[in-house]
């Protein structure tokens, strides 16, 4: 039998049971239960969540007691700390609560609290997400031109808000006797993303792509067989950014993940 690496269907279900295995992890993002912006919150309480909390220069200020039952780094707590943002997995978080992960997050200049908790009713519920099987038509080979300089494009978010999007390139591919452009993100190890709609239109056509790093010469496998469910698919408390202009895509991509099982009746 061949390995993962000569049988692409073989290693995209590799793929997607880890995928699922990241979904439903104790702190994954169907443990997210909320997201407090601490402008919300000018005298430092914030409801269900210990501590007292204040937006400075360099990160947010944390002062804790005894009583509020924190760790940092694995100890307990007291006192005065300043916490940077961490984009690490919650699993990875600096504090805690409990069996809670408490992050610090910030967008475009304003601070946040994430509160993960591996008990959260959307975890207990959920029942899978709906996939498409492997179809090689949807994994052409495709090519990532760089910008000469990096672009932002204001975007509408989840949460009703327009947010900067950054944008490193174009990545074009052929599907169906035609060339299609993608605009990517590209993350600091060289890694491509994109946010993409397609033809179906509606909230169960709008995803993630993230094919990897593309070859010196900016050859790359377009794979939406991994198609991603955004974030805010899983918690109402993520910001996922909606296409940007462009990226919507005049055809329908019927591969990779679709919705959640659970949530079916949505339009997810």
């Amino acid at each position: 039998m061949s390995d993962d690496a000569d049988d692409p269907q073989a290693a995209w279900r590799t793929w997607h049971e880890r995928r699922a295995a990241a979904v439903s992890a104790p702190y994954g993002p169907l443990a997210l239960t909320a997201t407090h912006w601490l402008a919300d919150y000018p005298e430092g309480r914030i409801p269900a969540v210990p501590g007292r909390w204040r937006r400075t220069d360099g990160g947010v200020a944390l002062h804790a007691t005894a009583e509020d039952g924190l760790r940092l780094d694995g100890e307990p707590f007291t006192g005065d700390a300043v916490l940077a943002a961490d984009e690490a997995p919650p699993a990875r978080s600096r504090l805690s609560a409990g069996e809670v992960r408490i992050v610090v997050i910030r967008r475009e200049g304003e601070w946040a609290v994430r509160v993960f908790d591996p008990a959260s009713e959307a975890r207990r519920a959920f029942a899978g997400m709906e996939t498409t099987p492997y179809d090689p038509a949807f994994a052409p080979r495709g090519r990532f031109r760089p910008y000469p300089e990096d672009r932002s494009v204001q975007v509408e978010n989840a949460d009703g808000r327009a947010r900067g999007l950054g944008l490193g390139g174009e990545l074009t591919f052929p599907f169906q006797g035609a060339e299609h452009i993608l605009q990517v993100a590209v993350d600091e190890d060289g890694s491509l993303w994109a946010v993409f709609g397609d033809a179906t239109g509606g909230r169960s056509s709008y995803r993630f792509l993230r094919p990897g790093i593309p070859d010196a010469g900016g050859a790359i496998t377009v794979d939406f067989n991994r198609s991603l469910l955004p974030p805010c698919a899983f918690a109402d408390h993520f910001i996922c950014p909606f296409p940007p202009p462009g990226n919507t895509l005049p055809f329908e991509v019927a591969a990779g993940e679709r919705r959640l099982k659970a949530a079916l009746a949505t339009g997810i």
